[in-house]
């Protein structure tokens, strides 16, 4: 089973702001299950900003919110299921204090197979407003004859459940996380997932290794702080429901790892889930430089205090947010010895077998960047093409159109498979035309920048904001900008 078929994203679906006082903002997050001789589903979790919505008066004098979510599975032009319903906030008296969100929690039951899953959420207070539309691929394959993990939920609450509901699983009514994101107030990480099939797989009256981890996103490097493991009998389902202290887990963007080994350490399957972590009272962990021996390594012939630097000025695309911040202030500093150190470390973190080479395979890329991207103020690797294509390689296939009538310069890159995610594309825009400096304006990656109307940026050349409904007519101008993204080629 391919990994990425139980991942659960976050999808952070944003507006620009118009003309209207409010600008909806939303989170959908998804997570898939099954029942072992049964059917699958797949678990949609919403939460909206109420302080991103309009409260209109109520009969009772009170004011309350309502958003109409529309949202079906397709396969091809086969609808698999389809729901349109009205979601209702809390009520409130006084909208000048509005400081909480409301949530939504769905269960669809759909056969294995793979699904386009369209959403569209509309303020119905707002009518001004455009109503926010997505579509996301989704994957359910659950091997009558394997060990699978279902999806994995974040946990913000759970409890022993007294009257069964939609949200009661194998006895615990559990509340989601819709955020994948954990600021510096939350110390604890709770997520749930189940295993299916280890008891027909290994047999019965058997165990297998648990084994949980957070790792880098950026490195994929392990965090070894964050390493956990458990042994667990066989069972048709095992139901997994941990926690992990996260109060010294520094800033960043992670993965959540679930791994099932056998009794040989072998692995039989896995999954993961991104999420991002706030935390500035971290910092970075003098302990893996100091003492540190780098003598007759690469880091040990760079001689020069400029190239030095400029060398660790190149790592910003593959570093994590707690590496560029020590990287960034220790250039400023005269510390030759220590910026030798942080390099060969660097490198040897992402490749203890032969960091050298890894290190020069990333110049001879960075060298590329710089001849493709670079701008009349900015090394390649500075810009935001150029960071792309240093952390994630070239893209698959590029739609480029600079010369259309009604739109600014733009490019969509696709990327087919991005590590674990696939189909993810990134659109590129730029307003100077005389510059190469093309801006990233949205993208569908995790960790990326999500802008679900990023049309707007890409045709107000011609179109202003208060006439956005052209922005849906891009065929009458020979523009293309949603066709390309919609089917690269």
């Amino acid at each position: 089973m391919k990994k990425i078929i139980l991942l659960s994203i976050m999808l952070v679906i944003t507006q620009l702001a118009f003309s209207a006082d409010k600008s909806l903002r939303a989170y959908l997050s998804y997570a898939t299950f099954t029942v072992p001789g049964g059917k699958s589903t797949i678990e949609t979790y919403l939460a909206v900003d109420g302080n991103s919505v309009v409260f209109k008066k109520q009969q009772d004098e009170n004011f309350r919110a309502s958003i109409e979510i529309t949202l079906l599975f397709k396969q091809g032009d086969t609808i698999s299921s389809f729901s349109k319903y009205e979601l209702l906030s809390p009520v409130t008296m006084d909208t000048s204090k509005i400081d909480f969100g409301f949530i939504d929690f769905q269960r669809y039951a759909l056969a294995d197979g793979e699904y386009d899953m369209e959403i569209q959420i509309a303020d119905l207070n707002n009518p001004s407003e455009l109503p926010f539309k997505t579509t996301e691929t989704v994957q359910i394959n659950y091997p009558v004859d394997k060990m699978s993990f279902s999806g994995i939920q974040f946990v913000d609450s759970y409890k022993k459940s007294e009257n069964p509901s939609i949200i009661t699983k194998n006895g615990l009514d559990i509340i989601p996380l819709v955020f994948n994101y954990y600021p510096e107030s939350k110390s604890t990480l709770t997520f749930y997932s189940e295993i299916y099939n280890s008891a027909s797989v290994l047999g019965k009256e058997s165990m297998f290794l648990l084994s949980y981890s957070i790792q880098s996103f950026e490195s994929n490097n392990r965090m070894k702080e964050f390493v956990f493991n458990k042994r667990l009998n066989t069972k048709d389902v095992n139901v997994v429901l941990n926690s992990i202290d996260i109060s010294k887990l520094p800033s960043g963007n992670y993965l959540l790892v679930v791994e099932a080994r056998d009794r040989e350490n072998k692995l039989i399957c896995s999954n993961e889930m991104f999420f991002q972590r706030s935390n500035p009272a971290t910092q970075f962990n003098l302990d893996d430089l100091a003492g540190l021996e780098i003598d007759n390594t690469f880091a040990s012939k760079i001689t020069q205090t400029d190239t030095l630097r400029e060398f660790l000025r190149t790592l910003e695309p593959l570093s994590t947010e707690i590496e560029r911040d020590y990287a960034h202030n220790l250039i400023k500093t005269d510390d030759f010895v220590t910026m030798r150190q942080y390099l060969y470390n660097f490198w040897y973190k992402r490749d203890n077998g032969d960091p050298e080479t890894a290190f020069k395979n990333y110049l001879f890329e960075v060298k590329k960047a710089d001849k493709s991207f670079k701008t009349q103020t900015k090394r390649g690797y500075e810009t935001d093409r150029g960071r792309v294509y240093l952390q994630y390689g070239a893209p698959y296939q590029i739609a480029d159109s600079h010369n259309e009538p009604a739109a600014y310069p733009y490019e969509i890159w696709q990327y087919y498979q991005l590590g674990k995610q696939r189909n993810k594309r990134f659109v590129f825009c730029t307003q100077d035309i005389g510059t190469n400096d093309f801006i990233l304006i949205h993208s569908d990656a995790f960790g990326e920048l999500s802008n679900f109307h990023w049309q707007e940026d890409v045709y107000k050349r011609i179109w202003p904001y208060n006439n956005v409904d052209n922005f849906y007519k891009e065929d009458d101008w020979g523009s293309k900008a949603t066709e390309y993204y919609n089917n690269p080629r």
